[in-house]
């Protein structure tokens, strides 16, 4: 995770967000383990009370649970949850924005690249 932190949302949000990006990204699976309050807090410089803040906007979401004396872990199922609401949140706000953008571009979404196939990926 990177120790870079915007001015623009709390820290425990982005915190929150750069957990939920480690779910979406496999990198904390299913029943994993997330690391310690103590551990997060000094390793980036954080008021442990920020990272519990962050840890039970988490169990609020019903993404992690509390398992007592043992930590916080990913419950089954989060990674499709997540999916699910990212998907609808890309084709709600996102999408649209990127659409608008496309027409006033004049480009047609069938000349767009494809994943790994961009143009600047190919000796001209």
């Amino acid at each position: 995770m990177s120790t870079r932190w915007n001015d623009v949302e709390p820290i425990y949000w982005q915190l929150k967000e750069r957990t939920v990006a480690m779910i979406l990204d496999g990198t904390l699976a299913e029943g994993d383990p997330l690391p310690s309050v103590r551990t997060v807090a000094s390793n980036f410089q954080l008021n442990p009370i920020t990272v519990s803040k962050s840890y039970q906007a988490l169990v609020d979401e019903g993404l992690v649970e509390k398992h007592r004396g043992l930590g916080m872990f990913v419950l089954a199922g989060a990674r499709a949850k997540l999916i699910a609401s990212e998907r609808d949140k890309f084709m709600r706000k996102e999408w649209p924005a990127t659409l608008q953008r496309i027409e006033q571009l004049g480009l047609d979404v069938n000349d767009l690249p494809k994943k790994n196939s961009s143009k600047r990926d190919k000796p001209e």
